[in-house]
């Protein structure tokens, strides 16, 4: 197993490792529930950049430490009192919160979240961005804007109507209730709720197993449902012919082709 040096230790507020190829980014503010600061933010955004384009990372997994995934935003310091100019707002959202959830969104690499706890406001927007989502049995989801008095930031008034219709979306903005993992799982929100002891044993397996998988196939597919629900049919057609015409370049897609003939597993690299 390998670790980057500077952000895995014990006091970091973001440790990483890279184990089998895979990417383990964990947020690590135990006692603010994982609540993100812009500092922590810009290194989240930096580890999933380069994992995108890292040929030894294949798949990443987001997680945290403690009892919450991430409960947000770090409002501390918000309101320091000092006169906002028009636009200060829009632009702190887009280089911030937009920002970090387009970093998963993009991400070249197939991204779990393995959500350990709570997630609030942008922590759940951040665990929705994600390709795949495990839940422990003790996790919740919450959109807790409207408790505060706030409109959902973090790409969630995009994310949440794609994944589960205006309906619910709304139903679930408006009131701001928690969300069980369980429920979660059943309006669609959620691969997988699993036993809380079982939740990184579950991510890893899965992350290994897309990790051994066609690293280029997996992003272009990627790419082609995130883009889906934009497009129309000749334009989703399109790219679907561009991509296939990218991916038979690649290594993989021959090796595939390969032991499909020979009537073998494939040995896929990852190129």
């Amino acid at each position: 197993m390998t670790s980057a040096p500077l952000e895995d230790s014990r006091d970091s507020v973001l440790r990483h490792t890279t184990d089998n190829g895979v990417s383990w980014i964990t947020l690590n503010r135990p006692a603010a529930m994982n609540a993100i600061t812009p500092d922590q933010r810009e290194h989240l955004i930096s580890r999933l950049e380069h994992a995108s384009a890292d040929p030894a990372v294949r798949a990443v997994v987001l997680t945290a430490t403690g009892k919450g995934f991430c409960a947000g935003a770090d409002l501390r310091g918000a309101s320091d009192g000092a006169e906002r100019v028009a636009g200060d707002v829009a632009r702190l959202i887009r280089g911030g919160a937009q920002r970090l959830i387009a970093a998963v969104l993009d991400c070249e690499k197939p991204v779990i979240a393995a959500v350990n706890g709570t997630a609030a406001g942008l922590g759940a927007h951040l665990a929705l961005a994600c390709d795949l989502v495990l839940a422990a049995e003790s996790a919740v989801f919450i959109e807790v804007f409207i408790r505060r008095g706030l409109v959902p930031d973090g790409g969630g008034a995009y994310l949440l109507p794609r994944l589960i219709g205006p309906q619910r979306a709304k139903e679930l903005m408006f009131f701001g209730d928690a969300l069980p993992a369980a429920e979660a799982e059943r309006l669609g929100l959620v691969n997988r709720v699993v036993p809380d002891d079982d939740l990184t044993k579950t991510a890893r397996a899965w992350a290994e197993r897309l990790a051994a998988g066609p690293t280029r196939a997996l992003a272009l597919t990627k790419a082609l449902v995130n883009a889906s629900l934009e497009a129309d049919r000749p334009a989703a057609f399109a790219a679907e012919a561009a991509a296939q015409e990218i991916n038979m370049t690649t290594a993989d897609a021959q090796e595939g082709v390969r032991a499909f003939i020979e009537r073998r597993p494939p040995g896929y690299r990852g190129r």
